[in-house]
């Protein structure tokens, strides 16, 4: 999809296939399927979290200059926190630079304890570090206020799940 619209020339031969590119597949962009990506997970400063054996997926649809996305952290046995000054505040990449501008847009973010079934809410904000990503997650749950990270809403075990979800608006 592009997000600019075709200059036509006067005098020229409109066929199925500019009528299709400029219409149709513009339209059906709206009805996409969600495209897949990596999202690197770093620490502000320290040593960089590493996925171990577990899981880090992202998925997202982009109409236009509009990105809707989602991130989901599985911990597995060998997942690392990172550590040293900055572990406390992990980062995320998302898919794609967001505008300038928008570094203090919510997001929804939410960690589940599977060994006690514990559920934790938070938010957290677009920054353009790294190319762009999602950080400082702070819940102000009384149990788990404050910045989360390696034990904060709880210290992370296989089978934990940090989710966070957005929208925001991409630079180009």
């Amino acid at each position: 999809m592009t997000t600019t619209p075709r200059t036509w020339v006067v005098g020229e031969v409109v066929s199925a296939a500019l009528l299709n590119q400029e219409i149709r597949d513009q339209f059906n962009s709206f009805f996409g399927a969600w495209n897949t990506y990596t999202p690197g997970w770093f620490a502000e400063t320290g040593t960089n979290p590493t996925i171990g054996n577990g899981t880090l997926t992202g998925r997202y649809l982009k109409v236009g200059r509009t990105v809707d996305w989602v991130v989901q952290l599985t911990w597995g046995s060998t997942s690392a926190a990172g550590s040293g000054g900055g572990s406390e505040n992990w980062m995320f990449g998302l898919p794609s630079a967001p505008a300038s501008g928008f570094t203090q847009r919510i997001i929804a973010v939410d960690a589940f304890k599977s060994s006690t079934s514990l559920h934790y809410s938070a938010n957290a904000i677009y920054s353009t570090t790294n190319g762009g990503v999602f950080r400082t997650i702070v819940s102000n749950r009384a149990d788990a206020s404050g910045i989360w990270d390696s034990t904060l809403p709880f210290v992370y075990a296989a089978g934990d799940i940090l989710y966070a979800s957005g929208r925001y608006e991409a630079a180009a």
